[in-house]
């Protein structure tokens, strides 16, 4: 799916050495354009085709030691999971992913073969999503830093936002919840064992989610009235959809139930991590009842009267999922 390096990059050990122009021209030899990139790296700004004539924009940090730590995590890993959480934001809104702009910061003596499985990674969930990377920016930093863009097209719908559930609204989520904290648990030996191969999809989901793309096009093709990547927390992301709504949510536990995450950490902490747990990049949504919701869509409450987030009608205490700033 590559196409092979250029020759510059024989016998550049690391990024200082490549040289930032020498970056630029590997960059564009490693990403092959996708079939709606017009104009792509090389110049001051990449052209992409609009069918739709809007375009759906969101964009992601990602820093070492925050979203990633690279004695857990693979460059292949830190570029699925960087291109993940801005390709599903854009799902999130009911749009298929197009396109892809990445903006690197690293240290001179980053090696140039971490870069190209970085690299790999970011073109193969781009692939997965139907996008391509078709630009961004470099720049010398201490750490690792990735600031993602994703664009995508809603193909002639409307977006679904976060306001527009109602009650009597189902709430379905589609993709897993709290796989992706208990693999957090799991490396962190707060849980489990890294080496148990029984929880190794659990310890995948953290260092590189698979959000399902065609769940968000297809969520509002059913009439999907909200929807949310749920990347903070369920509790969190639902609660964005409450207040954009002015309604209530009641989540049901006995529909989050988890066996792989009960086996990993008990019963109490595989809730815990089902509701507080962020970035899995499952997406949520609201549907009108009698609505037919196929898989992987998964009915997990309702919609109600009132504000806030509810679970079995009662209030949650306790944190309700990340926040950066706490």
């Amino acid at each position: 799916m590559h196409m092979a390096p250029r020759r510059l990059v024989i016998g550049a050990e690391d990024l200082g050495s490549l040289g930032e122009f020498g970056l630029i021209d590997a960059l564009s030899a490693w990403l092959p354009p996708g079939p709606r990139t017009l104009v792509g790296i090389g110049d001051d700004a990449a052209v992409l085709a609009t069918p739709d004539g809007r375009v759906v924009a969101t964009t992601d940090f990602l820093l070492e030691g925050r979203h990633f730590r690279l004695d857990w995590s693979s460059a292949a890993d830190v570029g699925h999971k960087a291109a993940a959480r801005s390709l599903a934001d854009v799902a999130a809104m009911g749009a298929r992913p197009t396109g892809l702009l990445v903006a690197l910061a690293a240290p001179p003596d980053l090696p140039v073969n971490w870069l190209m499985s970085l690299t790999s990674g970011l073109a193969a969930e781009c692939a997965r999503a139907g996008a391509s990377v078709i630009g961004g920016d470099t720049a010398r930093a201490d750490a690792v830093l990735l600031a993602v863009t994703g664009l995508g097209d809603l193909a002639g719908r409307a977006p679904v936002r976060r306001a527009g559930a109602a009650p009597g609204d189902v709430v379905a989520v589609a993709g897993p919840l709290g796989h992706a904290a208990a693999g957090l648990a799991i490396l962190s030996k707060a849980a489990g064992s890294p080496d148990d191969p029984a929880l190794a999809p659990l310890v995948a989901a953290q260092l590189r989610p698979e959000p399902d793309y065609d769940a968000g096009p297809r969520a509002a093709a059913l009439g999907a009235t909200a929807m949310i990547d749920v990347s903070d927390g369920l509790l969190a992301d639902l609660a964005h959809i409450a207040v954009a709504s002015e309604v209530q949510i009641n989540l049901r536990t006995a529909a989050l139930t988890d066996p792989d995450l009960i086996t990993a950490g008990g019963s109490t902490s595989a809730l815990t991590w089902t509701l507080t747990g962020g970035e899995d990049h499952s997406l949520a949504a609201t549907f009108p009842p009698g609505v037919r919701l196929p898989a992987p869509w998964r009915v997990i409450g309702e919609v109600g009267e009132g504000h806030g987030v509810l679970v079995d009608g009662h209030p949650y205490e306790g944190p309700k999922g990340w926040d950066h700033f706490r």
